[in-house]
């Protein structure tokens, strides 16, 4: 078999374009696809360790609530998991397939923008494999998460903007649009790339583009799809504004300016940075990639956004995955002058260290209860998929040892929704209540009954704010997970207080309801 036939010869040297003209694409190759299938194939088989993220909890408890919008995102992940956990309830596997398909079609999507911008056979494999092995892809694709939906919205928008920018066609501002809408059912993060799209052709032209009809047309659509979302926002006061504001002052993980920042240089990897960086450059300067120059100011005006807002920092990711294939295109052509042997090694050598601890790090690869404390330090979430069923076991444990007649009207009420999805899922086969919360759209799954005056509080460091709310609150037991894991809720207080101050109906809204 010749090398050109499985795609790791010399790369494609594109016809020499006219001047003014981007070159065309490259060859279609095969080690994309033999990436995208190794993803989703590795997601698929680490899918059902460790245990639910406190956001699927979350997630699952919403698909029960179905509608237009809830406070902190649209409605396409909720319903997604409805129908999954109603084909094969409680099926880890099958809850997080989609992810692990997305995030195989976010390689080829990666790897797609690649070959527009000339890339040969092993240009496009080159950028396959840093997608591949990013943190996005490899993160988001283990959970079901609006991440992962946000990530393939944003890269199929971009291949259509690069198509548009390569051809001239604005037709394939329809497809822009309809990812844009499409990814606006699920968060409204896509109406940032859209900002950032359309200030890049401001800057770098061709404006012209502001104007064309078929422009126009997508803007249109993307409105449309998005309108139900944006409806329930608009009735409900914005929600997402509060949800915003918590994030920017650094009520999340991933937040805070300086997080947001350090964070470009890891989320696809670091072996990557200086790739994402010649790709930056490239577009911005090189004569052949004039046409290009929009996408790069795109992801300038996108992370300046996000750090002036205080925004998290893998908002921008999926166009730091477009700057990684522009920078596959000039590293595979550097690769191959001068010391050709030398700096493909320099690259391999490279990989070893970057690369694959990737995987040991975001991926379930480690035993939950030997998982190194540097692993929770550096990738939070999977702290975040340890201990649920041992978490409402420690809660189970308090809610037995109340006398027979308060156990009877007692609730659970927890700071967050993941505590909450939790017991929604694991409690009834330990005989425990309803949990309620007021986090995000939790406060809307319900309110305790008026006669709920005896409550098992969680997710409460300290109790001065149940104080407020009960006549007495006191300490009964603490959080046992069972494993040495340093996650938000292990060893975390549980209290049982008594004496409702106040009707649930007068401060549910006004002092329990929080975002974050």
């Amino acid at each position: 078999m010749s090398e050109s036939a499985i795609g790791i010869d010399r790369p494609h040297q594109p016809a020499q374009p006219s001047p003014g003209r981007p070159p065309q694409p490259g060859p279609r190759a095969l080690g994309p696809w033999l990436a995208a299938a190794a993803t989703s194939l590795t997601l698929l088989l680490l899918a059902g360790r460790y245990g639910y993220h406190r956001d699927e909890l979350y997630f699952l408890l919403a698909g029960r609530h179905l509608d237009w919008g809830y406070v902190d995102q649209g409605p396409l992940v909720p319903a997604l998991a409805r129908l999954l956990d109603t084909i094969a309830p409680g099926n880890l596997v099958l809850l997080r397939t989609p992810s692990a398909v997305l995030a195989g079609v976010a390689v080829l999507l990666v790897a797609a923008i690649a070959r527009e911008l000339g890339a040969g056979r092993g240009g496009q494999s080159f950028a396959a494999v840093l997608a591949a092995l990013s943190g996005i892809v490899l993160a988001g694709g283990h959970l079901l998460s609006t991440t992962t939906v946000d990530l393939l919205a944003w890269l199929a928008a971009a291949w259509c903007a690069v198509r548009l920018l390569r051809t001239g066609d604005s037709r394939w501002a329809l497809g822009i649009g309809l990812a844009l809408g499409v990814g606006m059912l699920n968060k409204l993060l896509p109406a940032l790339l859209a900002v950032g799209l359309i200030a890049g052709v401001l800057i770098a032209g061709p404006r012209r583009l502001l104007r064309d009809r078929w422009v126009l047309a997508a803007a249109g659509v993307a409105v449309l799809l998005a309108t139900p979302n944006l409806i329930w926002q608009a009735t409900h006061g914005f929600p997402q504004l509060g949800v915003a504001a918590s994030i920017s002052e650094g009520d999340s993980s991933y937040s805070g300016r300086l997080d947001a920042f350090v964070l470009q240089f890891v989320i696809i990897s670091p072996y990557a940075v200086p790739i994402w960086i010649a790709g930056l450059v490239a577009l911005l300067r090189r004569p052949v990639w004039r046409a290009y120059r929009a996408v790069g100011w795109a992801w300038l005006v996108v992370i300046g956004v996000v750090l002036i807002a205080g925004g998290k920092g893998y908002y921008d990711a999926p166009l730091l995955l477009v700057l990684t294939a522009a920078g596959a295109v000039v590293t595979v052509a550097w690769a191959s002058r001068g010391s050709v042997l030398r700096r493909r090694g320099l690259l391999a050598v490279g990989a070893v260290p970057f690369l694959l601890p990737t995987v040991v790090l975001l991926l379930p690869v480690l035993p939950a209860e030997r998982l190194p404390g540097f692993v929770v330090d550096v990738n939070y979430d999977a702290g975040e998929t340890i201990g649920w069923p041992a978490f409402t076991d420690s809660l189970a444990a308090v809610h037995r040892g109340l006398p027979t007649q308060e156990r009877s009207r007692a609730v659970i009420l927890t700071g967050n929704y993941g505590e909450a999805g939790a017991v929604a899922r694991y409690g009834p086969a330990r005989g425990l209540p309803r949990a309620y919360s007021g986090h995000n759209s939790m406060a809307d799954f319900g309110r305790p009954p008026a006669d709920a005056d005896v409550v098992v509080a969680v997710g409460w460091e300290r109790p001065d704010r149940l104080t407020a709310w009960f006549d007495a609150c006191a300490l009964a037991g603490r959080v046992d997970q069972r494993v040495e894991v340093d996650n938000d809720e292990n060893g975390g207080p549980i209290y049982v207080c008594r004496g409702l101050r106040r009707p649930w109906a007068q401060i549910w809204d006004t002092e329990v309801r929080h975002t974050g």
